[in-house]
């Protein structure tokens, strides 16, 4: 057993790190490390047998770390656009991978094998798409909260059918086998929604108390462990369901941050077997003999799905950048394509082992190529909106400048943008604010205050805004493409003085070199200030304080930031008073 496990984690850690340097998901790493695993390279036995029950284990925390992490307010933030659109894209591929696989060589299996095998596709990977949208930042963007918000559509749909699988498939009449498990589902929901969580939330308090963090670990496993034994043994429904369940109630508790943090790192142990495991039984030369079925579904999985996407996100209006960007993202199959195979080839006998081999190497292949590719999707929105191809008429207006008011646009109204527009407002200089979100914008109409819905990297909303005439453009929200947007009022007004808001430095030092004027680092701010305290606490003068700070600048940002170590405060864009 721990020949086993050395092999495999070790072979996991390497390829994950590879895979990782390649920036691709470490998943690739992980499901290449299984394939090498099995082997016989090493002389040493691998025990499939042991690594799938140490992945099933992973299974139950993955789902509970899902649970613990799902909050039904990021889909509702985004179920107008979400929850349509998640549907007709888990009905579209779920209907083309059960006509391929019935047309393509299994037909011998029957339809319903074919909609098992569709359903097994439909649903895309949240890990990939959480680490995809990251790698990109665009996570924390309206692309990224409504791809979350697709996601948790589909993590819906993956849990109540790892619920219904025992119900379809126990051999009873459906009918009464499925009222039945309703019944126990609704017993099992109550019993941990009342008494159940409120014994949760006393023992985790009891045990924090304690201040033993082995022990407060301890008790959160044994919540998703047990928990998950328990709906399976008492109440026969998956285990997985129970977990999901646990992570749920744990996660509304006050000690969600403290589960996170202390049982989920066990979790990633113990799913980096899982996916070692569905390595483990993966046959490449069964892709080269189904060679019709693996190409239809990766075309199916890595195009018809984003295809899809778009087309539900342009009949609902949304613009070609937001439907391009959350399509791009979806196009890929992971975690619950295996889990569901796994479950329905290996339990129910539903789906050929060959057709879970093949959903094993497209999984592969999409979530390499998306990792790959997803960072192109912005460029080449960027030229179809150059063509005009996807751009949307400039919603609202704002009046042109006035002849003695310098105007300056604030790109997002966050706290950062709001109280800068307040006091830039009080030295009578004309603000407009372009704004993503809606409900900003038409507070801001209702206050009188000029400010137009759209991406600020368009040129025909920087246009509108007047950013011809403007004096300067103030790039406040952090995640915002400053880069893009930089270059487009650039293009527009080369004169315009360019400010931007950054977390990292290294960010800051990309675009003081690709010409914006002054960018402020969230990091280097903050060590600035907390810099200048500490000197001030201790004694230092005020021009100890100064140029100490002003040294800390050219320590961080080198010759880049030269021309604005001269002095500690930026160069002003407002007129003279």
């Amino acid at each position: 057993m721990i020949a086993t496990l050395a092999i495999a984690l070790t072979l996991a850690l390497l390829l994950g790190m590879l895979a990782q340097r390649l920036r691709l998901s470490p998943l690739v790493g992980y499901l290449v490390a299984g394939m090498l695993a099995a082997q016989p390279w090493s002389g040493t036995a691998i025990d499939e047998q042991m690594v799938a029950e140490f992945s099933h284990i992973g299974v139950i925390l993955l789902l509970f770390g899902v649970g613990l992490q799902f909050h039904f307010k990021d889909l509702l933030a985004v179920q107008k656009v979400a929850v349509p659109g998640s549907l007709f894209c888990m009905t579209l591929i779920t209907s083309l991978g059960m006509l391929a696989f019935y047309l393509l060589g299994m037909g011998e299996h029957g339809w319903l094998n074919g909609l098992m095998y569709g359903l097994c596709i439909c649903v895309s990977s949240t890990v990939v798409l959480t680490r995809v949208l990251t790698d990109n930042k665009v996570f924390h963007t309206p692309a990224g909260h409504t791809a979350l918000g697709w996601l948790v559509c589909e993590d819906i749909f993956t849990i109540v059918l790892l619920v219904l699988l025992p119900a379809v498939f126990s051999g009873q009449a459906l009918a009464p086998a499925l009222g039945m498990m309703a019944l126990k589902l609704v017993l099992l929901i109550a019993l941990m929604s009342l008494p159940g969580r409120s014994l949760i939330t006393k023992t985790l308090t009891a045990i924090s108390r304690s201040g033993s963090g082995e022990l407060f670990t301890l008790a959160v496993l044994v919540c998703a462990l047990g928990i998950a034994v328990v709906s399976s043994a008492v109440f026969n429904a998956s285990m997985e369901f129970g977990a999901f369940l646990s992570g749920m109630i744990v996660g509304q508790s006050r000690f969600a941050s403290r589960a996170a943090s202390d049982a989920l790192p066990m979790r990633d142990a113990f799913a980096v077997l899982f996916f070692v495991s569905v390595g483990l039984g993966f046959k490449p030369a069964g892709m080269l003999e189904h060679w019709a079925l693996a190409l239809a579904t990766f075309f199916i999985c890595f195009s018809m799905k984003p295809l899809g996407a778009c087309f539900v996100m342009h009949l609902q209006g949304k613009p070609l950048r937001l439907a391009a960007m959350v399509g791009g993202s979806l196009s890929q199959i992971g975690e619950f394509s295996f889990i569901l195979a796994t479950l329905i080839a290996g339990t129910y006998k539903m789906l050929p082992a060959e057709a879970a081999n093949v959903i094993t190497g497209v999984a592969i292949c999409t979530i390499v190529l998306n990792a790959a590719l997803y960072r192109f999707v912005p460029s080449i929105v960027n030229r179809l909106e150059a063509r005009g191809i996807g751009q949307r008429p400039v919603e609202g207006s704002v009046p042109p400048p006035g002849e003695l008011r310098d105007r300056i646009i604030l790109v997002g109204y966050g706290p950062t943008g709001e109280l800068l527009g307040t006091h830039l407002r009080r030295f009578n200089i004309d603000v407009v604010v372009v704004e993503m979100n809606i409900d900003t914008v038409n507070r801001l109409a209702k206050a009188g205050i000029p400010a137009l819905l759209g991406d600020a990297r368009r040129r025909a909303i920087l246009s509108a805004a007047g950013v011809e005439k403007a004096v300067g453009i103030i790039i406040t929200a952090p995640a915002a493409p400053a880069l893009q947007i930089s270059e487009a009022a650039k293009a527009l007004n080369p004169d315009i003085y360019v400010m931007a808001h950054t977390t990292y430095i290294r960010n800051a030092v990309e675009l003081r070199r690709s010409g914006v004027q002054e960018v402020y680092s969230g990091e280097a701010e903050v060590a600035f200030a907390m810099l200048s305290r500490v000197l001030r606490v201790h004694g230092a003068t005020e021009e100890q304080v100064n140029l100490t700070r002003q040294g800390a600048r050219r320590q961080f940002f080198g010759e880049l930031k030269a021309q604005a170590t001269a002095s500690d405060e930026p160069k002003s864009v407002l007129p003279q008073q």
